[in-house]
């Protein structure tokens, strides 16, 4: 395999470990201290970004105006999955870009699409490392092997990838 094809195998995976994860936490800047929250994330390879509605009531609006640097953290436990992600972070009041991620969770927060303090947090990706391994069962094994025959063991994938 050319390494150009296994650069797109590996961008394919860390967009298609983030849809399947589909909650991260958003991690941005206040001052010289770092704030992260849970954020549902649309993610959409297609576009080259990842989106988030959030409300131009709380801190994170105000926190990327003043640094737009932001990283977006995955994780499924269970499967034994990580994605961590460092991007560039915008806030719009897209109203159409809005209406489109509009999707029963919003409603949780919001009351319609229409809402004027919805926005929308679009993060464009520099780069991110994935973790991928075969599940929990199954690391724990392969840990318990590798203390027993004083090895390392063999638990997934990790990769850098540039997006």
């Amino acid at each position: 395999m050319k390494d150009t094809e296994k650069d797109t195998d590996d961008s394919e995976r860390v967009w298609d470990l983030m849809k399947k994860v589909g909650i991260c936490m958003l991690a941005t800047r206040d001052g010289a201290l770092i704030r992260a929250r849970p954020m549902g994330a649309y993610v959409r390879r297609e576009e080259n970004a990842v989106y988030f509605l959030t409300d131009a009531r709380r801190h994170k609006d105000d926190e990327i105006a003043r640094d737009p640097h932001v990283c977006l953290a995955f994780a499924d436990s269970r499967g034994q999955t990580y994605v961590s992600l460092t991007g560039r972070a915008t806030i719009s009041a897209d109203r159409d870009k809005i209406r489109e991620l509009f999707t029963t969770p919003a409603k949780a927060w919001w009351d319609s699409a229409d809402d004027p303090n919805i926005r929308v947090l679009t993060v464009t990706p520099n780069d991110a490392e994935y973790w991928d391994s075969p599940g929990t069962v199954v690391s724990y094994i392969k840990m318990a092997a590798a203390a027993m025959t004083n090895t390392r063991p063999a638990l997934g994938d990790n990769k850098k990838v540039a997006l």
